[in-house]
């Protein structure tokens, strides 16, 4: 109680002045209107402090935006953790990117420096032309494949004169050819020491792929056939760490013929570099329930 009447009249004390000038100001305002004289304006009090407190608020609030701004800054940045996957994911995204054209424009590109440049065509290897001008390494392939001769030649660059005798359909059906001759020289040539070596070096490169195993790591993979006939199945690629096969990630890769890498060679790969093989996966994953793993009888 003591406490409200000391606060009540600290108020009127501090008022009693304001009101005391206010009072003035009136008399003397209705003085020199009655006498003519100018009227004198009362002292804006109110509208000093408001406007002051106005600028202390803004004043205020300014400053804290800024330190919270400042804070926002400061605080760090989580970069997203790149797993085996993420990475299989962009060099697929990259491949995606590549256009469709040559790895060369220039005028003495062969065929197929061409052909192994295509999008979608990074597992082939390029065979060497000795390779191919042996008859010996082409013994059985004229009775498979249609227009042979005339794939052999665009294959190996030779231009014949018969090429302007050919209707526009016919190139077609010609060039179509000539990509199922050089996969099936191709899957003969990669199990020759050369071919051998020139998969290592893009297996070292990672331009088959990685494992989609989590266990595995990111394993390198290599690629391969369900079966030596062609148009039987399209090419999977092989985990030398699970020994599983699996779909290739990029769509245009798993358009190819697995007739033009073959089953043995993944297998035969590993016997000449067994340095390269890693050893199996000693993790494996284990359904849980709530914490609990499963019994047998509940899988």
């Amino acid at each position: 109680m003591y406490k409200d009447r000391s606060s009540s009249l600290a108020t009127e004390a501090r008022g009693g002045n304001v009101r005391g000038e206010l009072y003035r100001d009136v008399t003397d305002n209705k003085k020199r209107f009655e006498g003519g004289i100018p009227l004198l304006q009362p002292p804006s009090t109110s509208k000093g402090l408001i406007g002051r407190e106005k600028d202390r608020i803004a004043a205020a609030a300014s400053k804290t935006q800024t330190s919270r701004n400042a804070a926002l800054e400061a605080r760090p940045t989580l970069e997203k953790a790149k797993y085996p996957e993420d990475v299989a994911a962009e060099d697929s995204e990259s491949e995606s990117e590549d256009s469709d054209v040559s790895a060369s424009d220039g005028e003495d590109t062969s065929w197929i420096s061409w052909f192994c440049g295509l999008r979608g065509n990074e597992f082939f290897c390029e065979v060497d032309d000795e390779y191919i001008q042996d008859d010996f390494n082409l013994s059985g392939l004229s009775s498979q494949v249609p227009y042979y001769d005339y794939a052999l030649d665009l294959i190996l660059d030779v231009e014949s004169p018969s090429d302007d005798m050919l209707t526009e359909e016919q190139n077609e059906l010609v060039e179509s050819a000539a990509e199922m001759l050089y996969g099936l020289i191709h899957v003969r040539y990669i199990l020759t020491s050369k071919g051998m070596n020139a998969m290592l070096e893009k297996c070292k490169n990672v331009d088959f792929g990685r494992c989609p195993r989590v266990y595995c790591s990111g394993q390198p993979c290599l690629p391969m056939g369900q079966s030596d006939v062609p148009r039987t199945s399209t090419v999977k690629i092989y985990c030398p760490k699970c020994e599983d096969i699996y779909y290739p990630r990029s769509k245009y890769q798993g358009n190819i013929d697995g007739a033009y890498f073959g089953t043995t060679f993944p297998h035969l790969f590993l016997m000449t570099y067994p340095y390269i093989k890693p050893s199996k996966p000693t993790q494996s994953y284990t359904p849980r329930i709530f914490g609990f793993k499963l019994h047998k009888s509940a899988r």
